[in-house]
């Protein structure tokens, strides 16, 4: 009970972070947080939204829109472990920010969790695929089922979207779960110390 408490209290704090920075930035900085905060491509001062970036959003419409689908991937990975979370969680961030700061739209400011969230859907649906296991591919079919939809958000069809940050979220997701991968054989629920 208290490694359930625990990972939901780490998805809570992450989620509440993002309430936080949101409230900030509107009530305190007048939205200036986005610009500032937001991953720039190839701009030096840009790279800091690779850290930033998935904390800030366009308003309380825009972070309400990540918040769902944030807290229900990210229970799906919480279901394995803490640290699968916590490695979803980077490898998707940083994959995401650095393929937008390196490829991303010239004058474009980009800012959003929805990197994260295609993040997590890559690594669960990958995750499925590299381990075969039954409750993989249980856990990635769930996934498919419920955001399967969205992959069409890797793909430049809106305007004011950023698809790559999606797409680079969803690659980072993939190498997540490729490089954590645990081998078919021991690829049980609880057989291996990851959800300490």
């Amino acid at each position: 009970m208290a490694k359930v408490k625990t990972r939901l209290g780490v998805l809570a704090a992450l989620v509440a972070a993002m309430w936080l920075v949101e409230l900030a930035d509107l009530v305190i900085f007048g939205g200036a947080l986005d610009l500032l905060g937001g991953i720039r491509p190839r701009s030096q001062a840009g790279l800091w939204g690779i850290v930033f970036a998935p904390f800030l959003h366009g308003g309380f419409a825009h972070l309400v829109a990540n918040t769902v689908p944030l807290v229900v991937l990210g229970l799906l990975i919480m279901l394995r472990g803490l640290r699968d979370f916590v490695w979803a969680t980077v490898i998707a961030a940083v994959l995401a920010g650095l393929g937008v700061w390196l490829f991303g739209r010239p004058q474009s400011v980009h800012i959003g969790a929805s990197g994260l969230i295609f993040g997590y859907l890559g690594y669960l649906l990958l995750r499925g695929y590299w381990e075969r296991s039954l409750t993989a591919i249980l856990v990635a079919l769930v996934a498919g089922f419920l955001y399967g939809g969205a992959l069409w958000g890797v793909l430049p069809t809106r305007s004011g979207i950023s698809w790559e940050g999606h797409l680079f979220g969803f690659a980072g997701g993939a190498t997540a779960a490729a490089i954590h991968r645990r081998p078919p054989s021991t690829a049980g629920p609880d057989r291996s110390p990851v959800g300490k």
